[in-house]
């Protein structure tokens, strides 16, 4: 047998309605406007190639770093508007602030010193090239 709770009163279905709103829930990332941009990882036999989606932003906003063997690709942004109407006496100031970080760590194949990254059309790409004894060109070997 299973017990199914409900409420008959008016008054604690309003508390429970009110309480268990949306409105004192704590938002996820999403809805409070956070995210982290998408990231596409490719390996090719020559390098590999990270390619992030960051709409809107310029290339002077990222910062990549590297670090040991890991690469940290970071964004911070802010941005300010006020707009004042002296004749219906308001002043509107609005600001927005922004920033993520993305660590990846290298394969041991990364040659770290011919890394290189450019953004295009809102896609940053770092093309990460392998050392030459780890590339995996195709191979003809002949039978005899």
């Amino acid at each position: 047998m299973t017990l199914v709770r409900s409420n008959t009163g008016l008054i604690p279905s309003l508390l429970e309605d009110l309480f268990e709103s949306d409105f004192f829930k704590k938002p996820t990332l999403m809805q409070a406007g956070l995210t982290v941009p998408a990231v596409n990882i490719k390996e090719t036999p020559e390098q590999y190639v990270i390619e992030m989606a960051a709409a809107g932003m310029k290339k002077e906003d990222f910062q990549i770093n590297l670090e040991r063997n890991v690469i940290m690709i970071s964004s911070e942004k802010t941005t300010d508007k006020t707009e004042e109407n002296k004749e219906q006496n308001y002043t509107r100031k609005e600001f927005n602030y922004s920033s993520f970080s993305r660590s990846f760590v290298l394969p041991e194949a990364a040659n770290r010193e011919d890394i290189n990254a450019t953004y295009v059309d809102g896609v940053l790409i770092v093309v990460i090239p392998k050392k030459d004894e780890a590339r995996m060109l195709p191979k003809s070997i002949q039978v005899s």
